[in-house]
């Protein structure tokens, strides 16, 4: 009896603690406020369901961008480092890399919002791993998924668009490096 006594005592000791501990880790986390940063994973999830129909019908094939970079209004965007747009590029693309998209970047750049803006990424070319890096995380054998696809296309895209910026077309095509319709600047060339 004594024994079933002492370990019931152990028991909601060990409990009793447990909540004094719980509780005072609690009120501990509550007096060390700080402020949070300034990123918004739900206003980001927001975006992207507002914007995916957008994006769909925005989609367009190398023929079809190649013919709205000539048009008036029209803006070709390389949003990739300084570094891979200084090897090679779309001729006549401007520079802005994505770590650098701000409110005021971006209006210095294109100052009207209603400017068609064409997006291209590493992504869209193959044969050329140097500055036309893939962005493709490969599975692991022991996790044995397909391969996931990233790319700056997609939050290059959602982020002109939160921006104000929604005449936005992007590039579909994997194209290769050598198709002789493309034109290429920079130190690679």
């Amino acid at each position: 009896m004594k024994k079933k006594l002492l370990t019931a005592a152990a028991l909601s000791a060990l409990f009793f603690g447990s909540v004094l501990m719980y509780s005072c880790n609690k009120s501990n986390a509550e007096t060390k406020a700080y402020p949070k940063a300034l990123a918004n994973y739900g206003d980001f999830k927001n975006l992207v369901s507002v914007i995916e129909q957008h994006r769909q019908e925005r989609l367009v094939s190398l023929d079809d961008f190649l013919k709205m970079q000539k048009e008036p209004n029209t803006v070709l965007l390389d949003t990739r480092s300084a570094n891979r747009y200084a090897g090679r590029h779309l001729k006549g693309a401007l520079s802005l890399p994505f770590t650098d998209f701000t409110q005021t970047n971006l209006k210095r750049l294109i100052p009207d919002a209603n400017t068609r803006i064409l997006i291209y990424c590493n992504n869209n070319f193959q044969g050329d791993q140097v500055n036309f890096t893939t962005k493709t995380a490969t599975p692991s054998a022991a996790n044995n998924h397909t391969p996931l696809t990233l790319a700056l296309n997609i939050p290059t895209y959602i982020n002109l668009f939160g921006y104000g910026y929604k005449n936005v077309y992007e590039l579909d095509e994997l194209v290769n490096v050598s198709d002789s319709r493309i034109q290429f600047e920079g130190a690679a060339q």
